[in-house]
């Protein structure tokens, strides 16, 4: 005789018309699959309970869900957006910085000391307080730039781009068709909601990391590659190739000068400019000077800065 299973009947979740049975009232080991069912559909019902309780996160203009990019919309807007960067590779310093009031926290993946668990982590961190989360990438790399992204980024800085054609492939990377050619597939990046895709390329900063002689020299063509918002200089690469001691880099006409190109590289392109601080002094000076997307310092500086202070204050004592 053909054997016919019996449909399974979930209980009744809030708003359904299903009758839901107590789990106490199962005969025991009788109805193994509706035990199941039922501890799952509980679950799920405190699942959805807890996540009403978190806080909302800035909303996108046209969309409840997609995290809105602060800090691109500050500069958009013409103003500076000075930012702190991470090299220790500890997620829960992402916290504190991003609970100082700066505007965007960068995990520097080129000279930080980072794995890919703890990237994923920071960006979590990072997100409990006001600041946008961003990477400097190690390399110009398709797979690692994607990676950062995926994990939740939305902001993206690229070192070493020396021409058009090291720009192009940074927009690619970054950027979803048809502006360019990241892979469709996400992980920790959907915490943004279900429209990430509709708006993560509105949302995203793309800044190429100009850092030498060659980068001056074409930085209008670098600059006019269609999904780069802006850049990033590094000024002591740059003194490096212009070849001399980044000490010596506040008298040398040559950097200074190199800085101004760049500057009106931006302008003319219609690009944000931006630069590596030195400090808190540093970072007021270039933002005179014209640019907007400025790290003041590091997690390392800070500790150490702090530290110092701190036992200077004791010699008094």
């Amino acid at each position: 005789m053909e054997s016919r299973s019996m449909p399974l009947r979930c209980p009744e979740l809030p708003g359904s018309n299903q009758h839901s049975p107590n789990p106490s009232s199962f005969p025991a080991g009788s109805e193994p699959a509706q035990r199941i069912v039922y501890s799952a559909r509980q679950s799920d019902l405190q699942v959805r309970a807890a996540a009403k309780a978190i806080p909302s996160i800035p909303a996108h203009s046209d969309n409840p869900h997609m995290k809105t990019n602060t800090a691109l919309a500050k500069m958009r807007a013409g103003k500076p957006a000075f930012g702190l960067s991470m090299g220790l590779g500890v997620a829960e310093t992402g916290a504190i910085l991003s609970g100082s009031g700066t505007e965007f926290v960068m995990v520097d993946r080129q000279h930080g000391n980072w794995d890919e668990r703890e990237v994923g982590r920071a960006i979590a961190q990072i997100n409990l307080g006001t600041a946008t989360p961003m990477a400097r990438a190690a390399a110009n790399d398709y797979r690692l730039i994607g990676q950062l992204l995926d994990k939740g980024m939305l902001g993206i800085i690229v070192p070493m781009v020396d021409t058009p054609d090291d720009a192009r492939r940074v927009a690619d990377a970054c950027l979803l068709p048809p502006l360019g050619r990241r892979s469709w597939g996400w992980n920790q990046a959907s915490m943004y909601g279900d429209d990430y895709a509709d708006c993560i390329n509105d949302e995203l900063f793309v800044a190429v990391q100009l850092e030498s002689a060659t980068a001056v020299d074409n930085a209008e063509a670098i600059l006019a590659t269609p999904g780069v918002t802006g850049c990033w200089m590094g000024p002591s690469d740059l003194a490096l190739s212009l070849g001399f001691h980044p000490s010596e880099m506040d008298t040398r006409d040559e950097h200074r000068l190199a800085l101004e190109r760049v500057l009106a590289a931006c302008r003319d392109t219609g690009k944000i400019p931006g630069i590596a601080g030195r400090g808190l002094e540093d970072a007021r000076r270039r933002r005179l000077q014209g640019f907007q997307f400025i790290t003041v310092t590091s997690d390392a500086a800070l500790i150490a800065q702090g530290a110092s202070a701190a036992r200077s204050s004791l010699d008094n004592l």
